[in-house]
């Protein structure tokens, strides 16, 4: 689950500002969190992971230091690139999935004895809720609120998805 996005350096010794997408900040910025990284960049300074050495709020500004940046100049490279918590962090029902393991998930309406109508192809993090982009079987992208009334049921191990949207949302919520 996405967590935040690094944005411009602060200083001369690796420190970065964060926009938070999280309600729980000091949890999942609590120094020694390993957080994943997607990088947009692609370059041979790659990190596949970064550990939270230090944080603080400078204003309503977070601060973090990661200790695999030690200056300006890499954190620089980071601008942009999103954190996420790492899949084994992500389970607490406070605050959702994170978007890799849904991603490629097969869905079934209504039961797993259904038949399937398609696959998740993003999780869109929204401020009132969350939306997942279905990819139907007949081409069509639509997207759905990401509810327990609606996605009643993940399992990640068998890889699906039980929805039971009302009638016409699929429908409706074409991209």
């Amino acid at each position: 689950m996405r967590i935040g996005r690094i944005g411009k350096p602060h200083g001369i010794r690796g420190e970065v500002t964060i926009e938070v997408f999280t309600d729980l900040p000091a949890t999942r910025f609590a120094v020694g969190a390993v957080l994943k990284v997607q990088q947009v960049r692609d370059d041979e300074t790659a990190f596949d992971q970064l550990t939270v050495e230090n944080t603080r709020w400078n204003k309503k500004v977070l601060l973090v230091k990661f200790a695999e940046v030690s200056d300006r100049n890499t954190a620089e490279l980071l601008r942009d690139s999103e954190l996420y918590v790492r899949a084994q962090d992500s389970h607490d029902q406070e605050e959702g999935w994170y978007a890799s393991e849904l991603i490629g998930l097969d869905v079934y309406q209504g039961s797993r004895d259904a038949i399937r109508i398609g696959e998740v192809i993003d999780l869109i993090n929204g401020e009132a809720q969350d939306l997942l982009e279905l990819r139907l079987l007949d081409g069509r992208d639509v997207l759905i609120p990401f509810v327990e009334e609606i996605v009643p049921e993940i399992d990640e191990e068998q890889g699906i998805i039980i929805i039971t949207p009302p009638p016409g949302l699929l429908e409706l919520n074409q991209v």
